[in-house]
């Protein structure tokens, strides 16, 4: 027999993963939950769910930690996603930040393996935008490790256009390799959105794009991130979320503001 994981011992663990993440897991993610954690359970030499909740309860392992976020996350992403958001960065907010100030923060929350920054920091080399920096962030230790690397299979760069993929990526066949000059460009931490002490070092962004991020979390979690994420944003500074998303009934903090048809939230 397989190793079984309990009705109670799932909700036992959501709510733990909730407490750390902000992460909703539903019920009908049990199955998912339990046939990527077994591989964990075998691998800590464990005979039960039990015993692994018990490991990650008692929080002496920090990796462990890590490994269970890595289980738990979705990365699901690709170059130049929603591209028209990324027209008004470049069109309109970042020449607009420079009237004011030298330098421009932009920050991609929730990265994932990193497609989002390196779109974002293309664009930039593009439009010679070279006093912004990128920062990327992500819960998952290996999609940063993945991002770090900047090799993606086709699926990943499908949208991205001609003249993009034939400057910026080596094709190998198999894979398609970043260019160094767009790698070194964007930096990568590990920051959780609903831990306090992690997100205050994230101070002073003039960008922060967490898109289709907060779907995943439960509203609670999501008042908290917004909030820390509203902190994290200097006076006057954009939130962009995906396009399908909307702030209408979860804060009232940020100022909507339409600009060329997209909307974008704003820090008053």
């Amino acid at each position: 027999m397989g190793i079984v994981l309990r009705d109670s011992t799932f909700k036992q663990l959501r709510d733990f993963v909730y407490e750390k993440t902000g992460i909703y897991i539903p019920d009908s993610k049990k199955y998912l939950v339990e046939s990527r954690l077994t591989k964990r359970v075998l691998e800590r030499n464990l005979n039960t769910f039990e015993e692994y909740l018990y490991l990650i309860q008692s929080n002496t392992d920090f990796n462990e930690l890590l490994k269970l976020y890595d289980a738990i996350t979705t990365n699901e992403t690709s170059f130049f996603r929603e591209p028209r958001q990324f027209d008004v960065l470049v069109k309109h907010i970042v020449p607009s930040i420079i009237q004011k100030q030298k330098t421009v923060k932009i920050w991609s929350a929730a990265c994932s393996t990193g497609e989002e920054p390196y779109t974002i920091r293309m664009l930039l080399i593009e439009n010679m935008f070279d006093t912004v920096e990128v920062i990327a962030s992500d819960i998952s230790e290996s999609a940063l490790e993945s991002a770090r690397k900047g090799v993606y299979g086709s699926y990943s760069v499908r949208n991205v256009p001609e003249f993009y993929l034939r400057k910026y990526f080596k094709n190998s066949g198999q894979s398609y390799e970043l260019d160094e000059v767009v790698k070194k460009g964007v930096r990568f931490v590990n920051v959780n959105l609903v831990d306090e002490k992690r997100m205050r070092f994230m101070h002073d962004m003039d960008v922060i794009f967490c898109r289709n991020v907060l779907i995943y979390f439960g509203e609670g979690a999501k008042q908290k991130a917004l909030s820390l994420l509203y902190g994290c944003l200097k006076p006057g500074g954009f939130l962009f979320i995906g396009s399908s998303e909307s702030l209408h009934n979860v804060t009232r903090a940020f100022k909507p503001v339409i600009i060329d048809g997209v909307i974008v939230y704003q820090k008053e």
